[in-house]
């Protein structure tokens, strides 16, 4: 992991990449800081949502709200607060092997079902300190690529430091440093899938 990197560490690194001074915070007035701070949280997300890292996924009991629904489903559950898009699996047991669930439905933040216990596997945010190292320097290329234009004013940088983080056109943003994100996740994965994961209990 990424010992000690914060959202302000790994910007100061992407504006270091582009010959600008690293951040002292995100209130100290500057452009860059401006600029890092509005547009961190997306491309970070976006990059979690790209691929289903397994360091970014958990497995969840559902809790089961008190209140009936008002639609044809017995029962509604909540989703957890740190989802990231939408559940990757979603299960009537905790066991392992269990059959992935079907007869279920998603909407006004909450997951309706006819069962009456529901277990989910989901990508979450983890901080950025337990970002692994090939992690966290895709996102800061990312984010340099994304900061150059208007730290720089200079397009070039931005198309250089978007090659690099994503690879060609042709590759549609599956190449470069992110190729290498997820072949070291995908090599370093266990066998055992999530299902095989103890279980953490999420009260609603």
């Amino acid at each position: 992991m990424s010992a000690g990197d914060t959202k302000l560490s790994i910007c100061s690194d992407a504006l270091i990449m582009l010959g600008a001074s690293p951040l002292s915070s995100f209130s100290d007035g500057s452009d860059e800081a401006q600029v890092a701070d509005r547009l961190y949280d997306d491309i970070r997300d976006t990059i979690l949502m790209s691929y289903p890292y397994s360091w970014s996924l958990k497995k969840v009991s559902l809790g089961r709200l008190v209140d009936a629904p008002i639609n044809e489903w017995k029962y509604k559950f909540a989703l957890p607060g740190d989802i990231l898009g939408n559940p990757k699996a979603v299960f009537y047991s905790g066991a392992v092997g269990a059959v992935t669930a079907r007869d279920f439905e998603l909407f006004s933040g909450g997951l309706y079902s006819n069962y009456e216990a529901i277990w989910l596997d989901y990508q979450f945010r983890p901080e950025p300190s337990a970002f692994p190292p090939y992690f966290s320097n895709l996102l800061k290329h990312a984010l340099a690529s994304a900061f150059a234009e208007p730290v720089t004013d200079q397009i070039t940088k931005g198309n250089y430091y978007h090659a690099l983080a994503y690879g060609s056109p042709s590759e549609n943003m599956r190449g470069g440093l992110m190729r290498v994100a997820m072949g070291i996740d995908g090599r370093d994965r266990p066998s055992q899938s999530i299902q095989d994961f103890p279980l953490t209990d999420l009260r609603g």
